[in-house]
């Protein structure tokens, strides 16, 4: 039986979301070509059992190798576990996150063992073992059917958010754990220490529910406007490019290709045109609702819910409806 390899991003102990994205891109592929899908976890000995005991909710089966190096992302030693991995186990196909880490380690991975990569994907597809990846190109533009030439195994890296979380599974999966004793690794550069983003550890990522404004905003003496409506739901502020770029708003809540890729469950748009930059990075939110009073705005194109109308009295009307409701 063909098995598809996926690397279980962690930080600071605790499993990613695009971790367990990856895994229902890849049950989706197994369950279409009867194959098994394999959660890779490399990790200490102190958070081995929590983070086996997390993936083994979402995977056939479970790989944990155990190693003091891998307490922290190390380039070259996360490379020489992956290279040593594939060479013993042959996977069909091995999936790493779009991330820091799956951008830095895995392009010198494809090259040293000669096997074919495809970077960004957002969805694959296999027939006749050859594979078939989604990408998009031009800042999100156009969307690409890259066709990989036919090979024993494939590298894909996958962008976060592109796909809905892993459901848990009735039965937890086969565990294995290993010690894992390769020789130390020098890469040139050693882990110091993580940074937290700045505005108080706001990640927009996660939020369920998002109120973005954007040029419609009309200046920065606006967007308490759109912070009390945020309060109301319970959401976090996000925006658009323009509004990051006129710091009215700080970068780290800016949505689109050159910002995060987010798919809460609510997504407000109050002003925003939606440029295709910025659909790239909001489009797959599980409900989108836009207020503009352009009727030809694009991001009517993709809104599950449109308001036609200007935003500063559509907001206002919407809040006092909102109160009279939670007042209930």
């Amino acid at each position: 039986m063909g098995e598809i390899l996926v690397l279980m991003e962690s930080r600071q102990g605790e499993l990613r979301d695009v971790s367990l994205e990856m895994l229902t891109l890849a049950s989706r592929l197994a369950a279409a070509n009867g194959e098994l899908v394999t959660a890779l976890v490399l990790t200490s000995q102190e958070h081995a059992a929590h983070l086996t005991k997390q993936a083994a909710r979402y995977a056939d089966s479970i790989l944990t190798l155990q190693k003091e190096s891998f307490a922290v992302y190390q380039a070259g030693e996360y490379e020489e576990a992956l290279a040593a991995l594939i060479n013993e186990r042959r996977p069909i196909l091995t999936l790493v996150g779009h991330t820091a880490f799956g951008m830095d380690f895995m392009p010198r991975l494809a090259s040293r063992l000669d096997i074919p990569l495809a970077t960004d994907c957002l969805s694959l597809s296999r027939e006749g073992g050859v594979l078939t990846a989604v990408r998009q190109m031009y800042g999100g533009k156009i969307s690409a059917e890259v066709q990989l030439r036919e090979a024993p195994g494939y590298l894909v890296t996958v962008r976060p958010g592109a796909c809905s979380s892993a459901a848990s599974k009735a039965e937890p999966g086969k565990v294995e754990v290993r010690d894992w004793t390769s020789d130390p690794v020098t890469a040139g550069r050693t882990f110091i220490k993580y940074l937290e983003t700045a505005g108080g550890g706001v990640d927009i990522t996660q939020a369920d529910i998002l109120v973005s404004v954007g040029r419609g905003i009309g200046k920065p003496e606006n967007i308490p406007l759109a912070e009390e409506l945020a309060r109301i739901l319970g959401a976090e502020l996000a925006c658009s490019r323009p509004v990051a770029d006129k710091n009215w708003l700080p970068k780290h809540r800016q949505v689109g290709t050159s910002g995060r890729t987010v798919k809460p469950k609510v997504y407000l748009a109050l002003g925003i045109s939606g440029a295709f930059q910025h659909q790239a990075g909001m489009k797959r939110s599980q409900t989108i609702i836009a207020i503009n009073k352009d009727p030809k705005a694009p991001i009517f194109s993709i809104a599950d819910y449109g308001v036609v109308g200007d935003l500063f009295q559509v907001v206002p009307a919407l809040k006092d409806q909102l109160k009279t409701i939670l007042k209930k």
